[in-house]
């Protein structure tokens, strides 16, 4: 057992290792002096969203771009609360706002809500390239500028963006926060070895003929999440050089957090449930040794509490475990101006292979909800 545990993380080591080689080969971009020309449809998504699109709405009536090289589309998903009477009433005070924000209906032709809205949204966007978010976002001034900048200064079909969570000091957020930088790190860093297998769909764009080309989210329709990473996964086997990351900091895009532990463990399953429909055989091996490292750190504390696991053993491969992980979590974390963030980082290492494993665990055997609907895994 020792000798199978200490060659997994050895195996972890090595992954999350060149992970962080990766992170520094996608250099960061900065933005030049160039007069926009990219034409962006911008597509939103929302299902009860009261709370938080008044945020959204007011970080996308302060994007510097030019108000005639982009619109915004709204989606309303069958909202249930005041999210539509909210958005009329944000727009109403300002009438030419509703020049390039509008709101339209999702129409509903698959099991999978948002990608239903998006594919909606695409068939009566104006312009040439697609760009989503979601409602519980805020974006940056410049957004639309640096993907902008950085389509004139290259070729490609899609454009993966930073995401972050907004942060507070709550315990809670801290935790979640560093779960979302491990991902968004090891985003980073698999497309600095050329090796793609996550992006997040709160900050991704795509030419609208591309997304057409692919025949859009046709063959996993059927599954409810996954609108960004199967989008990508097909569009990497369509031109594998088409697909970027855009490292700039005018890009990060700001989530907010889940407000419980119920919701943070519902989207964590949502997440988890999609993964055994990956095409991508990196993506499956990444997730498969990230798993079976956790679930060996658990077993380790159990057999140490028994006395049947060397302590020092344990502490060593403990110890190789969470430095490796936390120099990834370093680099993202300065990226992200997120530094603040790592002094929960102790703590969270003893906590979060226990739930890892347990999301992990749940969404093979479970469906889940979300937004008050159920699911299939």
């Amino acid at each position: 057992m020792e000798i199978t545990i200490i060659i997994i993380i050895l195996l972890y080591l090595f992954l999350i290792g060149v992970f962080v080689i990766g992170f520094d080969k996608v250099k960061e971009y900065r933005l030049r002096d160039l007069a926009p020309k990219t034409t962006f449809t911008v597509v939103i998504p929302f299902r009860n969203e009261a709370e938080n699109l008044p945020k959204l709405i007011a970080s996308l009536l302060n994007l510097n771009y030019p108000k005639d090289l982009f619109e915004v589309l709204l989606v309303n998903d069958d909202s249930e609360d005041q999210s539509v009477d909210i958005i009329q009433k944000h727009l109403s005070q300002n009438k030419s706002n509703r020049l390039f924000i509008k709101t339209i209906d999702n129409q509903r032709l698959t099991q999978s809500p948002k990608k239903d809205a998006i594919t909606t949204a695409v068939t009566q966007a104006k312009h040439e390239w697609i760009l989503t978010t979601d409602a519980d976002c805020t974006v940056p001034n410049y957004w639309l500028d640096s993907f902008d900048n950085y389509i004139q200064d290259h070729s490609l079909k899609m454009l993966a963006g930073p995401v972050t969570y907004n942060s507070n000091n709550r315990l809670f957020n801290a935790f979640q926060t560093l779960d979302f930088l491990s991902l968004i790190g090891a985003t980073i860093g698999a497309f600095g070895i050329r090796k793609p297998f996550l992006c997040n769909g709160a900050n991704l764009a795509y030419k609208k003929d591309f997304f057409t080309s692919l025949n859009g989210f046709e063959g996993n329709s059927n599954i409810a999440s996954g609108d960004d990473i199967f989008l990508m996964e097909k569009a990497l086997k369509e031109d594998k050089n088409a697909v970027h990351f855009l490292k700039s900091e005018q890009a990060i895009v700001n989530t907010a957090p889940q407000k419980n532990i119920k919701d943070l463990l519902s989207q964590r399953i949502r997440w988890a449930s999609k993964t055994r429909h990956y095409n991508n055989t990196f993506a499956k091996i990444v997730g498969l040794l990230v798993l079976i490292a956790n679930a060996s750190i658990v077993i380790s504390i159990v057999l140490t509490a028994l006395g049947l696991f060397k302590t020092k053993t344990f502490a060593y491969l403990f110890f190789i475990k969470i430095a490796i992980d936390y120099l990834l979590l370093y680099k993202t974390s300065q990226f992200f101006n997120k530094q603040e963030t790592l002094k929960h980082y102790v703590w969270s290492c003893f906590i979060y292979p226990f739930f890892s494993v347990y999301v992990a665990f749940i969404a093979l055997f479970t469906n889940y909800k979300w937004k008050g609907r159920s699911f299939k895994k």
